[in-house]
């Protein structure tokens, strides 16, 4: 067994993961590529063909590093993970991105990368900048503004204004949205292309827009600066200001750049006009001299680059980019034309259909007017029906009404009569009544004055008796002796005479006299008894009737105001027939009295 097949068997291919602005992808590698070949693979898989902004940067320990096309990959110093990590980045910035980025995907990538260098704050920017680069960031990614569609907080999830921004001011998001949703509705109709170069076109003003800066040191006593290295040339910055350089060297005035590799590299920066000192600067990192030294030759050949005449794949890529951004511009104002002509469709749609519902609204409630209508018609055919009814009933009780007030008004005449024939044989009988005690104390004076001549009679019957007695008692012998006495009166009548006068007694007769006075008397008494009681019913039953006819008065009245209010009428009063024949009883009573 020889010592050779002893040994491990080396891969032939390594991973490579790539990380771009907008994607990640993996690669498997030959042992034996260059840094060239990975490079144009990763170019040609995402479709670009500007390759010389581009490069493949990896970390190394405390710094970056760009991979190196003319080494192989495996003898540089990246990392020995696998996958091996590198960032597809702009390693090269243009002066006027509106001039050199001819592709859109190189467009995306710069548009891309400053935006994350301005969010991390990489790249200085004011407020006032940052919300319009925000609004043509929003334009790229969302398309024109849409009220209807755009609602509050979409943005709420984008990151799109730095921190210190944020910071700076006591703003909410809310607030800061509406800022960028303002400048945003303002961009309407601008493409992802076209708001992508803008924003670009306003990074590319910024004062730390595509400048690497590097820390160095002008002299061996260790004196702080900054390098920055850019498009333009190269800039000495204090410490503490990125934004206003110190000193600046452009490309064009520079002769030559040189640095030596002792004890601490020596940076040379030989101007143009020989008049001018020569600017040494100190760095003691090696692979951050190699790294200054690469970007200065780098941008210095793309600056003498941009000075000439550009080269057939330039032109043609110009070529194509122009036409392809013609056809896109055709193409746009085509989409444009369709949605706008969709839009007024659509606008037209809503319309036709809004004036549909509207019809269809405006029949509906023609529908119910006119059902409300027709059962407006047969409520108030019905309610003329009634009212037709109730006008007839209200004759008819008008009628009844005037038959009733007519028999009132005859009743209460009849009535009227009535009592006025009361109240006269009334006061006839009262006159009557009086009439018959005056008659009765007459009478009763009378049988007094009878009752007194009786006694008188008696008394004078009495002494004459007595007197005729003594007489006879004197004179008998002498009326025996010369006649006979004449035989008695027929009656039993006692007759005394002398000369004219002559006394009849007869005392059966003064018994019946006294009799018959006595009676007379007795009976005047009852009836004057009996005459007073049926005066007191008289006055009672006048009194009754009285009341009654009020009550029947009143009674009409009521009747009347029923009938006038649509009540059925009562029936009317009729007097009791007994009271009318004890009345006239008592009428005949005092008639024949």
């Amino acid at each position: 067994m020889s010592i050779l097949g002893l040994k491990k068997k080396q891969p032939k291919t390594f991973k490579v993961k790539v990380i771009t602005m907008d994607a990640e992808m993996e690669f498997s590698c030959e042992v034996k590529w260059k840094g060239k070949d990975l490079f144009d693979l990763v170019c040609r898989t995402v479709g670009l063909r500007e390759t010389w902004f581009f490069g493949l940067r990896y970390t190394v320990k405390d710094t970056y590093a760009w991979l190196k096309t003319e080494k192989r990959v495996l003898d540089q110093e990246v990392p020995k993970d696998s996958p091996i990590t590198f960032h597809f980045l702009a390693k090269f910035f243009p002066e006027k991105v509106e001039e050199e980025l001819v592709q859109e995907i190189t467009q995306h990538l710069f548009f891309l990368q400053v935006k994350k260098q301005i969010l991390d704050e990489e790249i200085f920017c004011s407020p006032e900048a940052s919300v319009l680069l925000a609004s043509y960031a929003v334009q790229a990614k969302y398309g024109d503004y849409e009220p209807n569609f755009h609602k509050p907080g979409f943005l709420a999830q984008d990151e799109l204004l730095p921190k210190r921004v944020l910071m700076q001011y006591q703003m909410t998001a809310d607030m800061w949205e509406e800022k960028i949703t303002a400048w945003y509705a303002e961009h309407r109709g601008i493409a992802r292309d076209e708001a992508e170069m803008d924003y670009l076109k306003i990074a590319q003003d910024l004062d730390m827009y595509g400048v690497s800066y590097f820390a160095i040191t002008q002299n061996k006593r260790d004196t702080d600066l900054l390098l920055g290295v850019d498009a333009q040339g190269l800039h000495i910055y204090s410490p503490n200001s990125k934004l206003n350089p110190n000193k600046s060297f452009p490309w064009s005035g520079i002769r030559n750049i040189s640095y030596s590799e002792k004890e601490v590299t020596t940076f040379t920066i030989k101007p143009l006009d020989k008049k001018k000192d020569v600017f040494k600067f100190y760095s003691s990192q090696l692979r951050v001299n190699k790294l200054i030294l690469q970007l200065c030759i780098g941008n210095h050949d793309l600056f003498m680059r941009r000075r000439k005449v550009d080269s057939i794949e330039v032109q043609q890529m110009k070529s194509q980019a122009k036409e392809e951004k013609a056809r896109k511009k055709v193409e746009r104002q085509i989409l444009a034309r369709e949605k706008q002509m969709r839009e007024e469709a659509e606008r037209a749609k809503e319309e036709m259909e809004r004036r549909l519902f509207q019809l269809q609204d405006e029949a509906r409630l023609a529908n119910e007017a006119l059902l409300r209508s027709e059962e407006t018609a047969d409520l108030l055919a019905e309610k003329a029906q009634i009212a037709e009814e109730e006008a007839k009933l209200l004759a008819h009780k008008a009628a009844e009404a005037e038959q009733e007030r007519q028999r009132i008004e005859a009743t209460a005449l009849k009535t009227k009569e009535e009592k006025r024939l009361m109240e006269q044989k009334m006061r006839e009988a009262e006159q009557l009544a009086v009439k018959l005690v005056e008659q009765s104390e007459r009478r009763s004076k009378e049988a007094d004055h009878l009752k007194q001549d009786l006694t008188e009679a008696k008394d004078a019957e009495r002494r004459a008796k007595q007197k005729l007695l003594e007489i006879t008692k004197t004179s008998y012998p002498l009326i025996a002796a010369y006649s006979p006495p004449p035989p008695p009166p027929e009656g039993g009548d006692l007759a005394l005479g002398s000369g004219s006068m002559r006394i009849d007694f007869k005392d059966s007769d003064m018994k019946r006299l006294s009799m018959e006075i006595e009676r007379e008397r007795l009976e005047y008494v009852e009836k004057s008894k009996h005459l007073q009681d049926q005066l007191k019913e008289l006055k009672s039953e006048i009194e009754s009737l009285k009341l009654e006819e009020q009550q029947q008065q009143q009674a009409g009245v009521y009747s009347l105001r029923n009938e006038a209010r649509g009540y059925p009428p009562e029936p009317p009063y009729m007097p009791h027939s007994n009271r009318n024949s004890a009345y006239m009883a008592q009428m005949a009573f005092f008639e024949e009295v």
